[in-house]
């Protein structure tokens, strides 16, 4: 599913989403209410129809409705109507998209699947408003279509929720421990991130290690401050006196992180930056995407841990 030629090509600001829905249960004769989710094609392995589920005896939702087995892999299914507390319906069409990211995976059943549309990311929208009050964890961005609108579900952010053991963990890793505390103006770090938890959780992370760090909500945003600066060394400031290093997510409305990275790299003064790339979606089928826009690191989230050392070592090596 996941092998698809949008994700062969590198920093054209593009995306696939997988569109699903999910009918809400209602009363017999009442026709359900049927509300349209999306995520993206990148974190899913295949759709496959509702399996046979087994029970577990304790489980850490009510979502987590069981396991089933696809070739020889237990696999955690959760209803994401339950999830969102809009309970729905099963019947024949009922589907189960599989994912993986973070290098793990799991299952997520849905009412049915639509289709798959290619998008800009500048046509993604951030949650806001009345979404953003009562979906600020669930969903990472918001696509406006003629006749529906479909909200991107942070499948990610739901994982943790379920089973805190796999979110990021902010435990240093020994040798970098061993590391005398730096001068900060020596490390200024520009992240990008639109999930304003992990973007802090980041931050708060290096500063810990002697990073002086700025943060930004996405990538057209980072490039417009990137921007300010190399106008400034135009003028007399170095660049290095406001930025040494960029930690960009991929997946970010407006624009996402391949495109980011691939602007700094084509620029004749901004291409000095070392850039990390840093996301759940780095795998082994899509880090060649991470090479080809220029990126000189790439971290996925369990690896948190090593960002602080791998960072300051680019910087040093650019100097």
């Amino acid at each position: 599913m996941a092998q698809t030629n949008i994700l062969l090509e590198s920093g054209t600001n593009e995306l696939e989403i997988i569109e699903f829905y999910i009918d809400e249960a209602t009363e017999p004769g009442v026709k359900p209410y049927r509300a349209y989710y999306g995520v993206n094609v990148a974190k899913v392995l295949e759709i496959i129809r509702l399996p046979k589920v087994t029970g577990m005896p304790q489980t850490p939702h009510p979502s987590v409705i069981g396991t089933f087995n696809l070739r020889s892999r237990v696999i955690p299914l959760i209803d994401l109507s339950l999830w969102l507390g809009k309970p729905m319906g099963r019947d024949e069409n009922t589907k189960v998209i599989v994912s993986e990211f973070n290098k793990v995976i799991n299952a997520f059943m849905v009412s049915g699947v639509t289709r798959i549309h290619r998008l800009s990311w500048s046509e993604v929208e951030p949650p806001s408003g009345f979404v953003s009050t009562f979906a600020a964890n669930n969903f990472t961005g918001v696509v406006k279509f003629e006749d529906h609108i479909v909200l991107l579900l942070d499948m990610e952010q739901i994982i943790w929720d379920l089973n805190p053991a796999l979110a990021m963990k902010t435990k240093r890793e020994k040798a970098a421990a061993a590391i005398p505390e730096p001068d900060r103006s020596s490390y200024k770090t520009l992240v990008v991130d639109d999930s304003n938890s992990i973007r802090r959780l980041i931050a708060s992370y290096l500063e810990k290690d002697g990073f002086e760090v700025v943060q930004d909500i996405n990538g057209q945003n980072a490039w417009n401050r990137l921007s300010g600066w190399k106008a400034e060394d135009a003028k007399g400031t170095p660049l290095s006196s406001n930025v040494n290093l960029v930690v960009t997510d991929i997946e970010m409305p407006s624009m996402d992180g391949h495109t980011l990275c691939k602007k700094i790299k084509d620029d004749p003064v901004l291409k000095q930056l070392p850039v990390v790339l840093f996301s759940s979606l780095i795998n082994d089928q899509l880090y060649h995407k991470g090479l080809s826009v220029g990126a000189d690191d790439q971290v996925t989230k369990p690896e948190v841990g090593t960002l602080a050392e791998r960072a300051r070592k680019l910087i040093e090596e650019h100097r």
